[in-house]
């Protein structure tokens, strides 16, 4: 019986394999690796004296703490494993298989386009004078949270209001804005900074509570820097760098469509 070795055993260790990849990565991710470690030498241990050397007292208490242990590793990391399931269902094959079975509608691209002209405009004429700007456009998942961090507006997307509240004597330009349902819906908003040490050292605070925010969200994080003037966005944990007015309309307004 040991030597069975057939199609579904390589399956299985190929997916074994595959799931404790991309563990490592995301405790590596947050900084969380040597607890990772001890806990596969722990479920090492648990494994031999249970299994090879077949101690039913100490085997026992061990599963005894395994069981516990799996609640108690869930409250801990339940940040980690909310980003997880969160990238796993943000993947893009994944939404591939979602837009297949549902009908996109081709009316709203015209609101999209009059949502997306004005912050266009605006990152370009607040990057041309050096004025630091956040914007997120929220997507399919809610931002409803970060909302109640800063001050509820309400507002049509339009360019002078953009400039406004980003002007530097503004009590909320050092806060982000949140774009929703084609309409800012607050400022000065507060979001989770990344702690990612794939950034460059040049990209600021700005750009790293962008950053943040697209790795908890599929939101789309438009940045200006205040040092350089340049623009930058923020997708899926992915920085897009150094982008003119068109390739910013591009991209706003593919992935608004692909809500």
């Amino acid at each position: 019986m040991f030597f069975e070795f057939g199609i579904k055993d390589i399956i299985d260790i190929f997916l074994v394999a595959l799931m404790l990849y991309y563990i490592y990565r995301l405790m590596k991710e947050s900084r969380s690796l040597n607890i990772f470690i001890g806990i596969m030498f722990f479920v090492l241990v648990w494994l031999f004296v249970s299994q090879v050397l077949e101690m039913r007292l100490m085997g026992s208490i061990l599963d005894k703490l395994v069981s516990v242990g799996v609640i108690g590793l869930i409250v801990l990391f339940k940040e980690e494993i909310r980003k997880f399931l969160y990238q796993l269902g943000a993947h893009e094959r994944v939404r591939n298989v979602l837009r297949f079975f549902s009908q996109k509608k081709d009316a709203g691209q015209t609101e999209d386009k009059a949502t997306i002209m004005p912050i266009v405009w605006a990152c370009m004429d607040m990057a041309k004078a050096k004025v630091g700007a956040l914007l997120v456009v929220e997507r399919a998942t809610p931002l409803d949270d970060i909302v109640q961090t800063g001050e509820t507006i309400d507002a049509s997307v339009n360019k002078l209001l953009i400039e406004n509240i980003f002007f530097k004597n503004s009590p909320l330009h050092d806060g982000a804005m949140i774009v929703s349902k084609k309409r800012i819906k607050a400022a000065g908003c507060i979001l989770p900074v990344s702690h990612s040490l794939d950034i460059p050292k040049e990209l600021g605070l700005r750009h790293r509570a962008a950053m943040g925010i697209s790795q908890d969200s599929d939101a789309i994080a438009v940045v200006v820097s205040e040092e350089t003037g340049r623009i930058s966005v923020a997708i899926r944990g992915q920085f897009r760098l150094r982008l003119s007015a068109e390739e910013l309309e591009s991209i706003l307004a593919r992935e608004m469509a692909s809500v």
